[in-house]
């Protein structure tokens, strides 16, 4: 049977469907799962592992025997811990044939298969009797169905469910409770990642200030949450304007409901200041007497910072309030956290909900168009004075008064910045209905519409007639597009330079000139853990697991390099950054591949966990854009990368084991190539063995 699966096309600048292997979404599924995080998530399992036995012991002491349901298995890890606890029997429930394999294949291997039966199927179609999954209900409740949101995975229905159809009334739960906690700020730095702040230009002609549309500085913003690591956010980007508030518990060993809800809580405003943003997280007490506590709290409100455990996949949540609002020192407000089954949003009123008769608003939803184009990195990008002026003075440079400029990036404000900088004539490219929308919004709100010509059709499709019979003299592009996940994927403005090639005047402009892609080795502090053997967790033989993610590494895209926004997962660089491929957007794309190779010498001690790849824009011979590190790494090797992007990490599978010394390597050897054809760069990084690591 064959699956068809999305795949990012850097040629057509689109997301194009094709046929695979059935068993390749379940090799991506595996390879970029958090199933190793969670492993070697010391915190978490010690916290279950001691529920999971006082629960159990609970149970014996009423003289009962001790009936496991576990929903969302997993490994079996929590269903082994419960056995080994004295529980008579486990049901491990587990919606994905790969992981419930490997789950029958992990509780064999461990001795268990007479106390556990899994179950490969969702939980709501689990059944129960004689003829049923489960013969009775289960007196024990065991799940790990939380996300950054707590909710997000669905854990609210699935609860419900089996409460009713699975579990006994006033069962024992592990997790017994969890608690939502939320705490006011300002924050201009997350602000930028939600609105369009407005954008000033010195002209000839004086200052001008590119501005937001009416219609964007109302919008509620998009309803998905932004989840980041929030200890990397500087305690300088945001002020604190009210204390911790616990804004709503859940209790998991009684009926859940998924119905939407609203919780509110007075405060008194800690300073004065604009609310702009409402920081989240949540914390799990696994028994009755919240003895037992797992804790998502950031190092600032964490009860003991010393012992902060890092994971990846439960983080910190940043939600966006509709408005900011101004706040006054000690005049009381209400924080209000509403949910329904899947999603939380926060609003801040004068009075509790239940006073002014709003109780269950509808969840936010972008109806400006802004939020569906461009994700938080992109809007902090846009908001990027340091960035805007970068562009500016490159333009300066090559722009003339006659200039006809045509714009190709999805959703840029560069034609903007051209047409105040003197240009005669400015066409850009909207290719998306979308992107089509917002710039004839934004356009619309600076009196430019009829100054900017918006042409929507593919590149490859634009006519004389589209630029009225114009030869371009100077194509510009960022370059951004919404369909890039890789740092070369954005590559697609080559394609589309070659496309126009035709509609180029004699010397031609273009800009950015040059791109380049650029290497650096790392170790990293703690992401490395994502793709770490765990071999024994909590005394459990989990190596088919370890096995199962390295095949799955090995399945064809899953070798490759993966993104991610190093600005979150501090690193060391152990080489000097080096330059391995160029491009030339002068010339159109070459029909023959680009190929480089060559060795990268070790600078610093310590574990190569991966090299770091990113893309430079050379706007001009002058001025040059960095997708990746911003300045060179200092003494120590600490790196500091662009907050707007995300990087490509390829890691090296034989540096990840947690138990291989430091220093074993003292050169990498490399193969990097471009195919034309494809748009794909394949790469093959070695790690050559020295000799004396001088470490």
């Amino acid at each position: 049977m064959k699956v068809f699966c999305g795949r990012a096309n850097p040629t057509t600048g689109s997301v194009e469907w094709l046929e695979e292997d059935e068993h390749y979404d379940y090799h991506q599924e595996i390879a970029r799962s958090s199933y190793a995080d969670m492993l070697h998530d010391k915190d978490r399992n010690m916290k279950y592992y001691q529920g999971i036995r006082a629960a159990v012991s609970r149970v014996k002491d009423r003289g009962q025997k001790a009936l496991v349901l576990d929903i969302g298995t997993g490994t079996g890890l929590l269903s082994m811990m419960a056995v080994t606890a004295g529980a008579d029997f486990c049901y491990a429930i587990e919606v994905f044939k790969p992981m419930a394999d490997a789950a029958v294949k992990i509780v064999e291997k461990n001795g268990f298969s007479d106390k556990i039966k899994v179950i490969n199927k969702h939980s709501t179609e689990v059944t129960v009797g004689p003829d049923g999954d489960m013969p009775c209900r289960a007196n024990i409740l065991i799940t790990e169905l939380f996300d950054t949101e707590l909710i997000g995975e669905g854990a609210l229905p699935s609860y419900e469910h089996a409460h009713r159809h699975l579990v006994q009334a006033n069962c024992e739960a592990v997790p017994h409770r969890a608690t939502v906690y939320a705490q006011l700020v300002e924050s201009r730095r997350m602000w930028s990642w939600n609105k369009l702040f407005p954008i000033r230009v010195q002209t000839s002609r004086g200052e001008r200030v590119i501005i937001p549309p009416l219609e964007l500085e109302r919008c509620p913003g998009a309803p998905s949450v932004c989840d980041i690591q929030l200890n990397q956010v500087s305690p300088a980007d945001f002020t604190i304007l009210s204390d911790v508030l616990p804004m709503f518990s859940v209790d998991f060993s009684k009926q859940v409901s998924s119905s939407a809800a609203c919780h509110s809580r007075q405060f008194e405003p800690l300073v004065s200041g604009r609310a702009q943003v409402v920081l989240s997280w949540w914390d799990i007490e696994m028994d009755p007497e919240g003895k037992i506590k797992c804790t998502m709290a950031p190092s600032w409100a964490h009860s003991d910072p010393e012992e902060l455990q890092w994971r990846d996949h439960w983080m910190q949540c940043v939600y966006f309030l509709p408005q900011e609002e101004p706040v006054v020192q000690g005049l009381a407000l209400c924080l209000v956290a509403y949910h329904d089954d899947y999603c939380v949003w926060y609003s801040l009123q004068k009075t509790s909900p239940e006073k002014n008769g709003r109780v269950h608003p509808v969840r936010p939803v972008c109806d400006c168009q802004a939020h569906l184009l461009w994700n938080r990195p992109r809007f902090g990008e846009i908001n990027d004075r340091n960035r805007t002026d970068q562009y500016i003075q490159a333009l300066r440079t090559v722009l003339k008064p006659d200039s006809v400029c045509l714009c190709v990036s999805d959703g840029s404000l560069l034609s903007m910045l051209a047409y105040h900088l003197g240009v005669e004539q400015v066409f850009t490219i909207e290719n998306s209905a979308v992107s089509h929308r917002l710039m004839k919004k934004i356009f619309k709100a600076n009196h430019l519409e009829d100054k900017i010509n918006i042409i929507e059709k593919r590149p490859e499709l634009l006519t004389p007639a589209d630029l009225e019979g114009k030869k371009v003299s100077l194509l510009l592009g960022e370059p951004f597009f919404t369909t890039s996940l890789l740092p070369w994927h954005n590559l697609y403005f080559w394609y589309v330079r070659t496309a126009v090639d035709q509609h180029l005047g004699p010397g031609a402009v273009v800009m950015p000139q040059a791109a380049s892609l650029h290497v650096v080795v790392v170790e990293f502090r703690d992401l490395w853990r994502i793709r770490s053997p765990c071999g024994d967790c909590e005394g459990f033989d989990v190596h088919i697991m370890d096995d199962m993610i390295k095949r799955a590494l090995d399945f064809r895209e899953s070798k490759e390099a993966e993104p991610h926004p190093l600005w979150e997962y501090p690193c060391r660089s152990l080489s000097e950054p080096q330059q391995i491929l160029t491009f030339d957007f002068r010339q159109p794309v070459p029909l023959q591949p680009i190929h480089a190779e060559g060795t990268i010498e070790l600078r610093r001690c310590g574990r190569s966990h991966g090299a770091v790849l990113w893309m430079e824009y050379h706007l001009t011979a002058d001025s040059t854009v960095s997708t990746g590190l911003l300045k060179s790494a200092e003494d120590e090797g600490d790196c500091c990368w662009n907050p707007h992007c995300k990087q490509a990490v390829y890691f090296f599978n034989t540096t990840l084991d947690p138990r291989a010394p430091p220093g074993s390597s003292q050169t990498v050897t490399y193969t990097v190539e471009f195919h034309p054809h494809t748009g794909d760069i394949t790469m093959d990084f070695t790690l050559s063995d020295a000799l004396d690591s001088g470490c």
